[in-house]
């Protein structure tokens, strides 16, 4: 009878979470005639697709021609979305916090390798979701790595590599790609992984100067070993755009 009793009990509090709005949210759960992150990485270039996803950073709002634009970094269950100079009011900019779920419909496209959406529209529907860091250090220098383009990724144990200013000189990070830069720019940073020397960036609309990452990057030291976070960007192969940089553990 207390076995019963314990169940009923259980059950009962299941239904009540469900009926205060308290049940998971399905992440992956699709409107009609909307892709799926498979169905959506099959999609050819230059074909229109139609995707839910959830917000999970943006990159700074600014206006072309009185046309307001931003770049949003999203995601699902199961992989990233990149949304590219979409044009948006500033009410909505601001609505679209990390976790918003959004649909965005537009055109398929590809810029150096990075697979992204442009010309999109789109409707915020209700629903949260802020991914975790996906660990992916152990995909570098593999094709499967691909897969999780424009996730939100952990990369750990990394250790600086020396990239060379302007005047020759070792250094531990370059304003811009190739040091012609100053205090506000891209900073670009090399570290490496099991032999092999990869290319990172904190992109200054996403994360700029004054901020915990941007000021992180500029007091690293070649040799440095540390973890990463951020979105798995791609130009001619993987260049994150890097959000948090930390000792490694």
């Amino acid at each position: 009878m207390k076995k019963v009793l314990l169940f009923v009990l259980a059950a009962m509090m299941v239904l009540s979470c469900v009926a205060c709005g308290e049940a998971k949210e399905d992440i992956n759960a699709k409107s009609e005639g909307v892709m799926t992150w498979d169905e959506y990485n099959a999609a050819a270039i230059d074909s229109t697709v139609v995707v839910e996803a959830y917000v999970q950073a943006k990159q700074g709002y600014w206006e072309k021609d009185g046309q307001g634009l931003c770049t949003i970094y999203a995601q699902d269950g199961v992989g990233g979305y990149f949304i590219y100079d979409m044009p948006v009011t500033k009410a909505d900019y601001d609505k679209m916090v990390a976790g918003t779920k959004v649909k965005f419909t537009g055109k398929k496209a590809e810029w150096s390798g990075e697979v992204e959406i442009i010309e999109a529209t789109y409707v915020i529907l209700e629903g949260k979701y802020v991914a975790e860091a996906k660990d992916v250090t152990a995909l570098l220098g593999t094709d499967e790595l691909a897969k999780s383009q424009n996730m939100f990724g952990a990369f750990k144990g990394m250790t600086v590599e020396a990239s060379k200013d302007a005047d020759g000189n070792d250094v531990a990070y370059l304003y811009k790609w190739n040091g012609a830069g100053q205090d506000g720019d891209d900073l670009y940073f090399k570290v490496s992984v099991n032999g092999t020397t990869y290319t990172f960036c904190v992109e200054s609309y996403l994360c700029g100067a004054g901020t915990d990452v941007y000021e992180a990057v500029k007091a690293l030291k070649v040799g440095d070993v540390i973890d990463l976070e951020g979105f798995i960007y791609w130009y001619e192969g993987v260049q994150p755009h890097i959000t948090s940089v930390t000792a490694a553990k």
